[in-house]
């Protein structure tokens, strides 16, 4: 595995700083694009790595997986009464369909999702941001994981697309805490910052039927994370979710600040972090690395 990383990281080095960071984030906007790690964890725990795997990043929409995770963990089935599980085909910001469809979100991984998984949770806890920030320091092993302040507050600055979703979703009966209490614990977890090392340890349930072996207890039922694990397939990459599946093959999520998570269902977690984009908004580099590592040992779960 080690030698298999470290051949993936010489084969992606010339696209390493292609693209463009994310700088409708004004606090990610000044980060170096010149930068790549990946980490693989396997069911028993043992993580392999190359390049700098160890450096924290903002997890951006990575957080929603972990999220929800709370959210299943208080509602259950019933939480797909007010989210969907089916790919939007349109940017992870539309309004458009929520529009159309009553206020309900297509699925839990695009932002209005995430805002009424947020919301749900913000029904149940009285700190939502400290509750999350405590679940993935358990499942990474990692009690120093912090959100960055700064991003979290550069995010809410800028919060009005997202505050037009939830006050959308609000006028369909579909959001039922105060907005702008919501936006602040939402921005919270998407700045938690994490290392490669700890997403592929943080996410490692996935790939082992809802069980952390880190912290010997199941996180999910082999249920919902066989659920867990089709919406990432089908809704993980937003509109390059598609293009993901033929090319990697594998479920997965991404986040704006570089990172993405991807699961080897019985067999592995990885986490693959290069801060400039796509024009989808997704890990150049990284998707490429992902796409060379399923090709060369055949993981595809097609």
């Amino acid at each position: 595995m080690q030698s298999l990383l470290n051949d993936i990281l010489t084969e992606v080095q010339p696209l390493i700083g292609q693209g463009q960071v994310a700088s409708y984030i004004p606090a990610l906007a000044n980060v170096d694009p010149n930068q790549f790690g990946i980490a693989v964890c396997d069911t028993e725990g043992k993580v392999t790595t190359a390049g700098q795997a160890t450096t924290p990043f903002s997890i951006q929409s990575i957080s929603k997986v972990f999220n929800l995770v709370l959210a299943v963990t208080y509602y259950g089935e019933s939480l797909w009464q007010r989210v969907g599980c089916e790919p939007s085909g349109l940017p992870f910001n539309s309004l458009v369909q929520l529009e159309y469809e009553n206020g309900i979100p297509r699925n839990p991984f695009i932002n209005a999702g995430a805002l009424v998984i947020s919301d749900m949770v913000q029904s149940r806890l009285i700190s939502p941001h400290v509750a999350m920030r405590d679940l993935v320091r358990k499942l990474s092993g990692n009690d120093n994981v912090l959100a960055n302040t700064d991003v979290a507050e550069s995010e809410f600055e800028h919060r009005a697309r997202n505050a037009s979703m939830a006050y959308l979703m609000k006028a369909f009966g579909n959001f039922h805490n105060d907005v702008e209490a919501v936006l602040h614990n939402y921005f919270h977890n998407c700045a938690l910052e994490m290392s490669c090392v700890d997403l592929a340890r943080a996410t490692q349930f996935l790939a082992n039927r809802g069980f952390c072996s880190l912290t010997k207890e199941a996180v999910l039922s082999q249920d919902h994370t066989r659920q867990f694990n089709a919406i990432l397939a089908t809704s993980g990459l937003y509109d390059e979710a598609g293009s993901f599946a033929f090319r990697v093959g594998l479920p997965g999520k991404s986040g704006v600040g570089g990172g993405i998570i991807a699961v080897v269902p019985g067999r592995f977690s990885l986490c693959v972090w290069s801060p400039a984009l796509n024009k989808m908004g997704n890990s150049l580099a990284g998707v490429a690395a992902l796409e060379s590592l399923t090709r060369r040992i055949n993981w595809s779960v097609y």
